[in-house]
């Protein structure tokens, strides 16, 4: 005889949650501390180093050291001549205050104005196409699953693969190609035509859109195929189960099961599409190269080409705590909307 088992209470629940929370922060926090100290000895290290070359030549137009250094110190934020230990300390403080100093290439703006600035360019791309991919791959993945020994299923899986298996940048040249120059359909680059005043009016945002569609459909097709294959095995895993069989027994309607099989497939794939959110803040490096995008791919190829620091950095920081932050919202909403796991937990 199965003993009773004992209702979960609401406070022990509530206990249970915080304790989980507090881990992912903690963790999330250490892992903050180890990719900040790495990116900061790396682009440390890389060979040009900017703020050296300015110190050398205030002292070839004739500046003592002394003077030279201060002068540096005074643009840059930290001496020429310290330690990498002291840069190191003073910009851990400087994190503590949520200071990401000032951009090297750009004397005298804060990194947060350039990084706010350019993060407003790329959500448009890359969270319109991540959504419109993922819609977009799920729902065929699950005809694709379904369907897998037919045409249909064979059709789909072949165009999942095609795709999942092309760069990024080889779509966005043939996008480029295609519609600017031999069907001019849509603009060769930039975010907007500069003729309209920016604002919500009709003009400016029915050019955002149109500068915007090609972005987004590179990347919606960029990441298309890698939907369409997890949705697909899913499915397949999902259809083995014993409640479909026993749904199918019972005498269910291909819709119910159609449905049993389609929320359950979904649900390990809310997990990629919340990591996939957080890597919005990392850009689309190759896209936003292409069409000349300012968004923070862009931002980030321009910061390594000028040996920008702070720059460099402070984008490095920005991705890597949304990344976390997609990480842990990702494992708390998966123990919501799957009961197994709430139930264990």
């Amino acid at each position: 005889m199965t003993p009773p088992t004992t209702p979960t209470r609401p406070g022990s629940r509530t206990r249970a949650v915080t304790r989980r929370l507090a881990g992912h922060l903690a963790r999330g926090l250490a892992m903050i501390w180890v990719v900040t100290t790495i990116s900061f000895v790396i682009i440390r290290n890389i060979p040009g180093d900017p703020v050296r070359g300015q110190y050398e030549t205030l002292i070839e137009r004739g500046m003592s050291p002394d003077q030279a250094e201060r002068a540096t110190a005074a643009l840059y934020g930290f001496l020429p001549t310290g330690s990498l230990w002291d840069q190191y300390t003073g910009y851990l403080a400087a994190l503590a205050h949520l200071d990401l100093g000032q951009s090297l290439s750009t004397p005298g703006t804060e990194v947060t104005t350039l990084i706010g600035s350019a993060a407003s360019w790329t959500v448009l791309p890359v969270l319109g196409g991540t959504l419109l991919s993922f819609l977009l791959g799920v729902t065929l993945g699950v005809y694709a699953g379904i369907r897998r020994s037919g045409r249909l299923g064979d059709l789909l899986s072949i165009s999942g693969s095609l795709l999942h298996g092309v760069p990024q940048y080889v779509i966005g040249l043939l996008m480029l190609a295609i519609f600017t120059t031999l069907w001019p359909i849509f603009p060769a680059g930039g975010p907007v035509d500069v003729e309209f005043t920016p604002g919500l009016n009709a003009g400016y945002l029915a050019s955002l859109i149109h500068h915007a569609t090609l972005p987004v459909l590179t990347y919606a097709l960029a990441s298309y195929g890698g939907w369409v294959l997890a949705m697909k095995s899913s499915v397949a895993t999902v259809l083995g189960d014993d409640f479909i069989l026993a749904a199918e027994l019972r005498g269910m309607s291909r819709g119910v099961v159609f449905r049993y099989v389609a929320r359950n497939a979904i649900l390990p794939l809310f997990t990629i599409l919340a990591l996939s959110l957080g890597m919005l803040f990392g850009g689309a490096i190759f896209i936003e190269r292409i069409f000349n995008y300012p968004g923070l791919g862009l931002l980030l190829v321009n910061s390594i080409g000028a040996r920008d620091y702070a720059l460099m950095g402070g984008t490095f920081l920005v991705t890597t705590v949304a990344i976390i932050i997609a990480n842990i919202a990702a494992d708390l909403l998966y123990a919501v909307i799957d009961p197994r796991v709430r139930t264990a937990s």
